[in-house]
């Protein structure tokens, strides 16, 4: 397997095609220029010493030099060995509520972008954990099956917006559900499911749904998002706040956190419900609560032991820039002496043809 540490200076091969192109074009300059020279036959006698093949070779072995030290530039590495590594963590999958209602901003800047930005940080946390994403809203879809590539975790994570599920309502049974049915292997620990939410459900019954889910072995832990009081949702249009969500009447519709709700499903699912302020997104005190759980051992394989290779592509590459440089654009002597023999033959036919 091979990668380049500065994958960006590949960019620099640009420059061979361009060096190509200037070639054919002061190739065909020459031409044109000879033709207005003179005498055709004359131009090629005055020229006779001058190779035609050794330009083009020269040419060669110049962008097959440059091309090759621009590949080490870039510091490409090979893996040396495929290895198992072995880890040691827990299966967490995190549903995330992407109804209308997390766009509310009496957590700022509004209550979706706050729980994006702190399952970021936790991501970043992470070492030996696995990590999934589900979201929902009135229907629960998977975005991000368990993984260990936290670089895609935070991919995914960031085009998550309230928009991306036609179906609205906020339907927590639905997502518990679903993450059962995403957690992988049959044993009933090691699995621990955190649902962000302002707990606003009117779709199915979560507690009963996180009730099986425990009976699993899955933990659920529920961070609550929002204001007991109640915020407006606000409505945009090109980026530009326009007004606020009205019901049927054209009252202002107020979201409210439903701690009471979310307080009963973190406590079918055996885990603990923390609500989210402004100071505090409550995600550290829930992977405080996951760190005490017994972990499990799965392996993932992996190249290791990448090494340097970028000192045969500079010694090739140099290597050519110097033929590059070593050949001549004049003939062969011996070559000359054989077009010499063929010349002189040439003008002895004709001279006797003449007499």
């Amino acid at each position: 397997m091979i990668r380049f540490v500065h994958p960006e200076y590949l960019y620099a091969l640009v420059i061979v095609p361009l060096i190509l192109l200037v070639f054919i074009w002061m190739a065909a300059w020459k031409r044109r220029a000879l033709k207005r020279f003179g005498d055709q036959v004359l131009v090629r006698e005055l020229t006779e010493t001058t190779s035609r093949a050794k330009p083009v070779i020269k040419l060669i072995f110049l962008l097959l030099g440059l091309s090759l030290i621009i590949v080490g530039w870039s510091n490409p590495q090979m893996g040396t060995r495929l290895e198992e590594v072995k880890r040691e963590g827990v299966d967490i999958i995190i549903a995330l509520d992407v109804s209308n209602s997390m766009r509310a901003e009496d957590i700022k800047p509004n209550r979706l972008e706050r729980a994006k930005q702190a399952i970021s940080r936790l991501i970043d946390k992470m070492e030996n954990d696995r990590i999934g994403l589900i979201v929902f809203a009135g229907r629960a879809y998977v975005q991000l099956p368990i993984t260990t590539d936290f670089a895609a975790a935070k991919l995914f994570l960031s085009t998550i917006e309230t928009d991306m599920i036609p179906t609205q309502g906020t339907s927590i049974g639905s997502a518990i559900e679903l993450a059962q049915q995403s957690f992988v292997g049959n044993d009933q620990k090691h699995k621990a499911l955190i649902i962000i939410t302002d707990g606003e459900n009117h779709e199915d019954d979560p507690e009963e749904a996180a009730k099986k889910a425990a009976e699993a072995g899955i933990i659920i832990h529920t961070i609550g998002f929002g204001s007991p009081d109640g915020a407006p949702i606000p409505v945009y249009r090109n980026g530009v706040q326009v007004d606020f969500f009205k019901d049927h009447d054209g009252n202002t519709v107020l979201t409210k956190l439903d701690e009471l709700g979310l307080e009963k499903v973190a406590s079918e699912g055996k885990g603990t419900y923390v609500r989210a302020t402004n100071s505090n997104d409550g995600l550290e005190t829930i992977m405080s609560q996951i760190g005490k759980m017994e972990k499990k051992s799965f392996g993932t394989k992996q190249f290791t032991d990448y090494e340097d290779r970028f000192q045969y592509f500079l010694a090739a590459g140099l290597f050519f820039l110097l033929l590059e440089a070593l050949i001549s654009s004049v003939k062969s002597k011996w070559i000359q002496r054989m077009n010499l023999f063929g010349e002189e033959n040439r003008k002895n036919k004709k001279n006797q043809s003449s007499v």
